[in-house]
Formats: C-alpha cells, structure tokens, sequence
C-alpha cells in the first residue's frame, strides 16, 4: 500500500550529528555458507562489543546486521554515559528489591569504566561531565526527591542542589559528579575496528530470517546466505526469531532529539524528572563546532502523532533559547522492560546457546558493555560476576513487575481491537504488520509505517525498518 501523501518531508535535516563522521564500513553482504563459533545478529554497540570479547577470547564470530552499523539506536544515541539515568532507579526498586537495585548500579559502573578504558586505549575521545535529574514542575521536583532517596538506596554517591547551570528556574535537582559523553560515531568507528582485529567478521545488508536450533547449537540463515554456529547471540534492539515472549515483556519507546546553534552550552549532563521530559548536552561536530543537544518528547512507537511530539521539543527549544539555529533533528527507539532491567542471557531457560540482549532503556552506552562482559563470560566459560543477577533474563524477581507486564499488555489488546475496528471503515485502508497483524500507523516525521503494538516500523515500501518483524509487508 503506498503512504499517505498528505505529509510533506520536514525541511530540517533528518539525521544524527554523528553521522556527520565517517562512518564504518560498508561491509559485504552475507553470501552463500559459513560456519562460525558464534554469530552475533545486530551490529549495534552490544552486538559489536560482544563480538570483540568472545574474538579476544579466541572464538570465530560473524556479526550479521540487518542494515548498516549504526543505523539503529547505537547510531542514534545522546551519546550520555551516566550512572544517574534520570528517574530509572525509582522504577527498577519498585518491582526489584534493593539488593538487585544495588546490583544493577554496579553492573552500571562495571559497564561505564569498561567503556571508559576502551575509549583511552583506542583514542576515542571522553569529556567529564556531572549528571543531573532536574525539576521544574511541582510534580518533577516529587519524582526528583524520590530519585534521591532511590539512587542513595542503590549506592549512588548522589547529593541534592538547587544551583544548577541551566538557565531557566529550577526547583531542585540531583547530582553525580564524574560521568562522561562520547561522540557516538567515533566510539562505534573504534569498537568495529577493534572487533576486526581481533578476527570478527562483519557483515551489514545482511537481515536474520529464521534462526532454527540444533543439538550442537544452531543455523541461522538470512536473505543471502546461512551460517552455522555452535552458538548465537541476538543482540537486536527487540529480539527476534528466538522465542522467550520478549516482545510482551518489552515496551517500545520513541524519542526524539536535535541540535542547535546557540550561545549557550552546558557544562554538564541534565535530564528532567518532570512528566514532559528533556535532556540537554553540548555536543561537537565533525568540523569542530560546539552545538547544544536537546532531547525527550518521548511516546510508545506508533501512538500518537511523531510530527506533533518533535514540534512540542523543537518549540520549547527556540522559546528557551531565544536566536537558536536547529541544525540537525533524530529520533531513536528503545526498549523499556517490565521490570526496569535488561533482559541478558539465554533466550529461554536452560539453553545457553541462543541468548538475547534487550532492554537497555536508553542507557545502552553504561549497560552495553556490561551485557557483553556477561555474555562472554558465560559463552567462554569464565566466572560470572555477582552483579550479574541483576540483568539475567529469566528470574524468579519477575513476579514483582506482573502488573505492570498485565497493564502493558492490556494496552498491546486494545490498540489491536481499535486499530481492526478503525480499518474496517477506512478508505483507504493501512498495512497490517507482519509480526502479529497490529494495523499500522504512518509516521509522518520519519517516512515509516509503525507499529502500535510491540513497535516494528517498515519504510514506504514495505521494507522493515525495525523488529521484532523480519518480513516485509506487500
């Protein structure tokens, strides 16, 4: 079905600033067959860092990626690697206990001095920055509190102040000195690099169709070829094609963000705790210009218009920052789990050949490569640290958070009805998405078709754009 023509392109340039860089590869597309220790299916930081872990360890890996690394979220990011992630760790204690809450910060901080050291080692420039959860409404400053009291629970050296750098009034926020930014495009550049020399092979246009299990371990074949592997890890951003449910215990979340040319840039890393949610940092582009990055307008992909959610950023931008040039405009898609942590490990219980990573919530960049040094651990044998618990993805814990898996999915049932019921009567009626048959909506601000129910998007043309569909629509 062709799209509606009714949406004209937005005349702001649809792309990351970090695609200003040059970006890796291309690499060739999977051809004929091949046999490998692992195979990692998604290119994206995780799937890379997992490559290169298991490559250093002394396993043959592929990595298969659907489109081109960094076209997904890792190529979308902020590029914020921050121990304070807004107001996630009020959510993760109230379906978590403490002990796992505690557990989650450490994986974090595990994940982020990781990364960290990568960056030194391989030239990939960091900048020090403090991390704050801001409020400015009555209601932020409640949820900001409340983060306090939370990350000091977990173990977070936090402190409270009502002086921060932002220049509009502020009622009070959290703070945590010694965090970092990245560009993202240098890092994924660097991670690449380093997984081919250690031996990985990478392969992009190259999308997962079936993955079939085997006694040994599995087969997985593509749109071009096949590969067998003694294991696989699925490192997309929804799993896909491993069976686990992950799609109903995931929410897929769309945010938006942009560039601006302005006098003012922060020292700093600030994200709001107020219910309209913004993120500010400063950011440098390929030519060395010092831009201000905003971020938020955040929604379920496929619910609500994206045009309208990018318009109420870009509109609070120019009004708080009076002179504003927008240079660049993006969005990203994340997935928010039940429970509040990732899902890491096997795809379901008892089988360690096929395992999953999903679920970072927009904090990939500290949680990634904790992930990948958890999935590496178990694939080469080694010793899993205690931290682990924290983001294993299948435990007991999992109780806690069945009232919000029930509301979740109870939203996923009335979006199918409405969206069928509405159908019926169209005139000119809209593709059915090829996961599980959820009618989908255009998403003017992106040129895609989107899901409402578990957030797979397909271009114009029926091609996928994003998971957990692997088919196109005709």
């Amino acid at each position: 079905m062709n799209a509606p023509n009714e949406f004209a392109p937005r005349p702001s340039t649809s792309a990351p600033v970090w695609f200003e860089r040059t970006r890796p590869g291309p690499f060739p597309r999977l051809a004929g067959r091949a046999s490998y220790d692992v195979v990692v299916v998604g290119g994206g930081l995780c799937g890379l860092l997992v490559a290169l872990l298991l490559a250093r360890g002394g396993r043959s890996v592929a990595v298969l990626e659907a489109r081109r690394i960094g076209a997904g979220t890792s190529g979308h990011t902020t590029g914020k690697v921050s121990l304070l992630q807004g107001t996630k760790m009020s959510r993760v204690l109230r379906r978590n206990p403490p002990s796992v809450a505690r557990a989650y910060v450490d994986a974090s901080r595990e994940g982020q001095a990781w990364l960290q050291r990568f960056c030194r080692d391989h030239g990939v420039v960091t900048e020090t920055r403090h991390a704050t959860t801001y409020a400015t409404t009555r209601v932020g400053l409640l949820r900001a509190e409340g983060e306090l009291a939370a990350a000091r629970t977990a173990g977070l050296p936090v402190e409270w102040t009502r002086d921060t750098e932002l220049p509009f009034p502020v009622l009070g926020a959290v703070r945590l000195a010694g965090q970092f930014q990245v560009d993202a495009m240098e890092l994924l550049c660097a991670v690449v690099d380093a997984a081919a020399a250690e031996g990985a092979v990478l392969h992009e246009a190259s999308r997962v169709v079936a993955i079939e299990r085997r006694d040994d371990g599995a087969v997985v074949r593509t749109d071009g070829g096949e590969v067998r592997a003694g294991a696989v890890v699925v490192a997309t951003n929804q799993p896909v094609l491993v069976g686990g449910g992950f799609f109903a215990r995931l929410q897929p979340q769309r945010s938006y963000a942009a560039t601006l040319a302005t006098d003012w840039r922060p020292r700093g890393m600030h994200l709001s705790a107020d219910l309209q949610t913004r993120s500010l940092r400063s950011v440098r582009t390929a030519s060395g210009e010092e831009l201000l990055m905003v971020g938020g307008s955040g929604h379920v992909t496929g619910r609500g218009s994206a045009v309208e959610r990018l318009d109420r950023l870009l509109d609070w931008a120019l009004a708080t920052f009076p002179g504003a040039e927008i240079q660049h405009t993006w969005s990203a898609q994340d997935q928010s789990p039940v429970d509040g942590l990732p899902y890491v490990g096997p795809a379901v219980p008892g089988n360690h050949r096929v395992q999953v990573v999903t679920g970072m919530d927009k904090w990939g960049l500290s949680t990634a490569p904790a992930a990948a040094l958890l999935i590496a651990a178990d694939l080469l044998g080694g010793e899993i640290p205690a931290w682990g618990r924290a983001l294993r993805s299948w435990t007991p814990r999992e109780v806690l958070a069945a009232g919000r898996a029930l509301a979740v999915n109870a939203e996923v049932g009335w979006q199918m009805a409405c969206g069928h019921a509405g159908r019926l009567f169209a005139s000119n009626r809209p593709p059915l998405c090829t996961h599980l048959g959820g009618v989908l909506t255009w998403n003017e601000a992106e040129d895609s078709w989107d899901c409402p129910l578990h957030g797979s998007r397909f271009a114009p043309d029926g091609k996928v754009l994003e998971g957990p569909a692997t088919q196109p629509f005709r």
